[in-house]
């Protein structure tokens, strides 16, 4: 019963509180290019609430995804994308070493952390990540290039995918973070 409080959801699937409550919003981001590489960098705020520790320690996995989509400018057409990529993480708790694991899920590489806070700073920082090659935008064009994050519940424990298998209230997307990408 914890757990479904956790979620926010009791027995009869009626929200409680929105356990994602809180900031969600890419609070800056810039890029610089690296031997023709574009990388972007940015600070997100997520959200941080007592229900997201006790989802997390209950068994629950989230998914912390950071967009990145590059377009060029058109006058009478619409905007065609020149880049679209994601940034996936998922975050997790693992009780027998009482640690929080962040995983990339491209990479599978993993970080370990003893407090949430640290864990969400870390996933908060995206330094260096590489979304787009000069050579795929052409001279003399204008491009802008947007930036959003999200939060979403990832995989269930076996005890909580019954009683909340129709729900998806654990989905959060920011709003767009946009400006001139430079030339």
């Amino acid at each position: 019963m914890a757990a479904a409080t956790a979620l926010s959801f009791g027995l009869t699937g009626r929200i409680r509180a929105d356990a994602l409550d809180g900031v969600l919003q890419v609070a800056s981001a810039y890029v610089n290019v690296d031997q023709s590489v574009y990388q972007l960098h940015a600070r997100i705020e997520y959200p941080m609430t007592p229900a997201i520790e006790t989802a997390l320690r209950d068994g629950v996995t989230l998914s912390f995804e950071l967009e990145a989509r590059v377009t060029r400018d058109r006058r009478f057409w619409f905007d065609p994308v020149i880049a679209d990529v994601t940034l996936r993480r998922e975050l997790a708790f693992h009780s027998i070493s009482d640690r929080y694991v962040v995983r990339d899920e491209r990479t599978s590489e993993q970080q370990s952390f003893s407090r949430l806070d640290d864990a969400l700073a870390f996933l908060s920082n995206v330094d260096g990540w590489p979304i787009l090659v000069s050579s795929q935008l052409v001279q003399g064009e204008q491009y802008h290039i947007s930036v959003r994050a999200g939060i979403r519940r990832g995989r269930l424990p076996a005890s909580l995918r019954m009683l909340l298998f129709w729900t998806d209230d654990w989905h959060r997307v920011s709003g767009w973070y946009i400006w001139a990408l430079p030339s």
